[in-house]
């Protein structure tokens, strides 16, 4: 019993210099070391944690500069730097090669979000959709940059000269890119900038289509974008082509009026150019419908004949883009409007092609937490 009271108060005295010390920051271990003058093997990871060669205030430091050069996630910027014994350089290379594991773990998540980008010039307009899995990614400038970068290289690219192609992810994925922004920069493939935006942001990234529409004739492409967080970029664009038949005529009035068509292709979601390019059992199966719903109505044949021409007019107002009204002046369609235009530079003036596009149309997202149905967008 002696003894036992004789000891307590050499252990008692270590016990408080241990609590001393560990204030000060130093791990148990390392103050062990010091007392009994021995080389006691010490965890890496537990040293590089609470290392007392790197104050809280550096490792606050560290971590904002590493997640400032990378966007990576504040965890995973941690993690890299705690691994590599807070050396910033040889994080930065640990995150790249995390990123690129992760960006594979996640590539089966849904991506119905995202952006469209469109390059342009005088002849053609390329317009890509990169899909992220939140909106708050597609704010992010990494992504915006990628986005507008992939668009120009889309215009560049040689394709076969249809006047409207559209492409896959495989048209351009195995291409090289020249980047050049401060969080991503050098030479890579399409496929490789995706694969190390996915690692910086932290989600499923998806290059996932784009489409390219020309004029070979004296015309113009034009196009509007919805939704737009800086020029070039939006959720919902819209392109068109107009040509005049006299090559000598200005193209100023034909770019004015295209942007503005192009602003009603967005709003109204035409799926035809004209009532003779609306194939003849999309006709039917519309005319079929509205037979049905005239025959509840208890008329006469020769009344239900009516009403179901008359709603097929009204069909044609819906889908055929010559028959909409104009959303800018509700009293006229897009075919006066054309011919107003060809009055005004004195050539007959067509539109060529045009199409519309929109950020996770077509993609099937997944169940809400709340248990209501998936919400699909019809292409």
């Amino acid at each position: 019993m002696a003894w036992g009271q004789g000891a307590r108060k050499p252990i008692l005295g270590l016990l408080f210099r241990a609590q001393q010390q560990a204030a000060r920051g130093y791990s148990s271990s390392a103050f062990q070391t010091r007392v009994l003058g021995t080389h006691v093997p010490q965890n890496d990871m537990f040293n590089r944690r609470f290392s007392s060669q790197v104050s809280s205030s550096e490792q606050m430091n560290l971590i904002k500069q590493l997640r400032e050069r990378t966007s990576a996630p504040i965890k995973d910027v941690k993690v890299s730097l705690v691994s590599c014994n807070w050396d910033i350089e040889a994080a930065q290379k640990d995150l790249r090669k995390r990123g690129v594991v992760l960006a594979a773990k996640k590539s089966s998540r849904t991506a119905a979000e995202g952006l469209l980008a469109i390059a342009q010039d005088e002849k053609r307009a390329a317009a890509i959709e990169l899909n992220c899995e939140t909106d708050f990614v597609a704010r992010n400038d990494v992504f915006q940059y990628l986005a507008s970068s992939v668009a120009k290289m889309a215009l560049s690219a040689q394709g076969p000269g249809q006047l409207f192609l559209p492409f896959g992810p495989e048209y351009l994925e195995n291409m090289s890119i020249n980047l050049d922004h401060p969080k991503l920069s050098g030479k890579t493939t399409v496929q490789s900038a995706v694969t190390e935006v996915a690692a910086m942001v932290g989600e499923n990234v998806k290059f996932r289509r784009g489409f390219i529409l020309s004029t070979t004739a004296h015309g113009v492409v034009s196009s509007y974008l919805h939704t737009c967080p800086q020029p070039g970029l939006g959720r919902i664009a819209g392109l068109v082509t107009l040509e005049a038949e006299d090559s000598s005529v200005s193209l100023d009035a034909l770019k004015t009026v295209g942007s503005s068509i192009a602003m009603h292709i967005v709003a109204t979601k035409p799926l035809f150019l004209s009532k003779e390019l609306v194939s003849a059992a999309a006709v039917e199966n519309e005319r079929e419908i509205l037979r049905t719903q005239a025959e509840s109505s208890g008329k006469s044949q020769m009344a239900m004949d009516k009403m179901v021409e008359g709603r097929l007019r009204k069909y044609f107002e819906e889908v055929v883009l010559m028959e909409q009204k104009y959303v800018l002046n509700d009293s006229t369609n897009i075919k006066a409007v054309l011919n107003d235009l060809s009055k005004e530079v004195g050539s007959k003036v067509t539109i060529g092609n045009f199409f519309r596009m929109q950020v996770g149309e077509g993609i099937e997202r997944p169940e809400a937490a709340d248990g209501s149905e998936p919400v699909a967008h019809a292409a």
